[in-house]
């Protein structure tokens, strides 16, 4: 059975640093392409950031600059170092799959920006 478990969210202040991991129980993971996705309160979700299993990386454009997606195969993992994170950065975020994302999401780690 496919499991996501995220970390790593928390409280912190404009213009401050978050690392979320994840670990992912899923066959063949080091040739799917992971993703970021985020949730914040009466919004849909959104995709973050993206990274195959070479290593290519793909950011929707409200990060770039600030967000790293990065990725430990001999783990099952992937992560997202946030910087200079901003109060929209407020949401519930997500690892899974890309494109299609696993019908089964983990519980989300909340990340929150006091500005």
């Amino acid at each position: 059975q496919v499991q996501l478990v995220e970390s790593g969210g928390g409280l912190v202040q404009a213009g401050g640093s978050l690392r979320l991991s994840c670990v992912a129980s899923i066959s063949m993971f080091s040739r799917s392409t992971m993703g970021w996705y985020r949730q914040a309160p009466g919004k849909q979700r959104e995709q973050v950031a993206r990274i195959n299993g070479g290593g290519d990386t793909i950011y929707e454009e409200f990060v770039k600059g600030r967000f790293t997606i990065s990725r430990d195969n001999a783990k099952n993992s992937v992560y997202l170092q946030m910087n200079n994170l901003k109060s929209e950065d407020t949401a519930v975020y997500y690892c899974n799959t890309y494109p299609t994302p696993r019908a089964h999401w983990g519980q989300g780690t909340q990340v929150t920006v006091s500005s």
